[in-house]
């Protein structure tokens, strides 16, 4: 590959994910004028890591990388979409679908940094480091944040109970176990004040 040629695959890749703009997700903005999309989401999850880092379990998680992580983590969903959490039916093909965008989006890339950033995404879909565990903890913990801040539109509007919540959620712990104290504490506040089914 020539120079010329890396340069213009490094370039249809960038200009390939600002696709992500207009995959919208169920959350909505905390003003709730409408719902984000994937690229909001990623940059508020990213800047999230770097402001809660000090919560992520355990001393030595990178979060330089933790932040690389959540800035790829969605890319796929340029072509695969944004699966709900909480739709079951969704979820039996995610990662068939999410595996076939991968070897789409990535392969735009040169082969070393195509193979870089795929295996990103693979480790934080793997949630196996501690980095990849502490950036799925955020990913979660965004929207329940989002969810209480607007009484609980996506909850309410999906007919979501608390159940269903601590389920989909509970990993929160082996990332940020400080945080998902709080996230059961807000989602119990839900429930008290009529945001979340019970």
């Amino acid at each position: 590959m020539t120079d010329n040629d890396r340069l213009a695959a490094q370039l249809e890749f960038v200009l390939e994910i600002d696709r992500l703009k207009q995959v919208v997700r169920q959350t909505y903005l905390t003003d709730r004028s409408r719902r984000e999309n994937d690229a909001e989401h990623s940059w508020h999850v990213a800047t999230m890591a770097l402001v809660l880092g000090e919560y992520a379990a355990g001393p030595d998680v990178d979060l330089d990388h933790a932040v690389r992580l959540l800035l790829v983590h969605d890319l796929v969903e340029i072509d695969a979409g944004d699966t709900f959490v909480y739709d079951e039916a969704g979820r039996r093909d995610q990662a068939e679908r999410e595996r076939r965008a991968a070897d789409r989006v990535f392969g735009l890339l040169p082969a070393d940094q195509a193979a870089a950033l795929r295996g990103l995404w693979e480790e934080y879909e793997a949630r196996e480091t501690p980095e990849a565990r502490f950036a799925g903890a955020l990913d979660r913990f965004q929207p329940i944040l989002h969810n209480v801040r607007t009484k609980g539109a996506v909850w309410q509007a999906h007919g979501i109970r608390r159940d269903q919540v601590l389920a989909q959620n509970r990993h929160m712990a082996e990332g940020a176990p400080a945080l998902w104290r709080v996230a059961e504490r807000l989602i119990d506040d839900a429930v008290a004040q009529g945001y979340l089914a019970p």
